[in-house]
């Protein structure tokens, strides 16, 4: 454990960013403008407490599963409550962000990119998890938010006999093309305007930059194969709309 002289510097710039932010958007007047805040506050002792777990279980590849099934439990949960709780939802969510990740870490490991093992799986586990829970939420929302924005385009449609598919259709596929836009972004601007993290992190863990480099290109392009099956099947799932959908919360 780091002793509170070294980790006191932290602590203060961290409040200070999250003092800057609320009084930002609050003198905005943008609703829950404390969020941001409470949002790093927990941050910090998740951080905190997950540094500690991982500095025990690091080696060992059962409790690393376990804690990438507790990792995506979490992230459906947050991305089902974006949408709407239910059950439905739940399955919604479970489904297409495990499918994108699973086919995501078959893709990497299985063509020997990277060997498949602990620190690996935990590292590209809860990158692609994370990134893939972005993108199902922003798929589902915009998606919701579309529909209801053009409910008369997609009444017309049903009206004439299309089905509920085939009425949300278009909307579905610019839902999907809007979701994938920032980690796009942030994919094709990589080198140039962003250093991501895990390039960061691999060059302080040792790894010589063009190593950090290979490592970096491929989580992000896990990132997209992730995102992109999972933000398909949450539309294709979402799609079947009949009656106009309730304002995403």
């Amino acid at each position: 454990m780091a002793p509170l002289a070294d980790i006191a510097p932290t602590l203060i710039a961290v409040a200070i960013l999250a003092v800057i932010t609320t009084v930002v958007l609050l003198a905005f007047g943008v609703p829950r403008g404390w969020s941001p805040a409470v949002a790093i506050a927990r941050g910090t002792v998740q951080l905190a407490l997950i540094s500690v777990v991982l500095t025990g279980i690091i080696a060992s590849p059962g409790w690393i599963a376990i804690a990438l099934t507790v990792m995506f439990g979490i992230a459906v949960s947050v991305a089902t409550s974006r949408i709407g709780w239910s059950p439905h939802g739940v399955a919604i969510m479970a489904s297409s962000m495990a499918a994108g990740v699973a086919v995501a870490g078959a893709a990497v490991f299985a063509s020997g990119a990277l060997q498949f093992t602990s620190r690996y799986a935990l590292a590209i586990g809860a990158i692609v998890i994370g990134n893939t829970m972005s993108i199902a939420t922003l798929s589902g929302r915009m998606f919701t938010t579309t529909v209801i924005d053009h409910w008369d385009e997609v009444e017309g449609w049903l009206a004439l006999g299309a089905s509920p598919r085939t009425s949300t259709l278009q909307l579905a596929r610019r839902s999907v093309r809007d979701a994938l836009i920032p980690a796009i972004d942030q994919t094709k601007t990589t080198g140039l305007v962003v250093l991501p993290g895990a390039f960061i992190g691999a060059i302080f863990g040792g790894l010589s930059p063009l190593e950090a480099g290979r490592f970096q290109i491929i989580v992000l392009a896990a990132i997209m194969a992730a995102g992109s099956i999972t933000a398909v099947l949450v539309v294709g799932w979402m799609g079947r709309v009949r009656v106009k959908p309730a304002p995403p919360r």
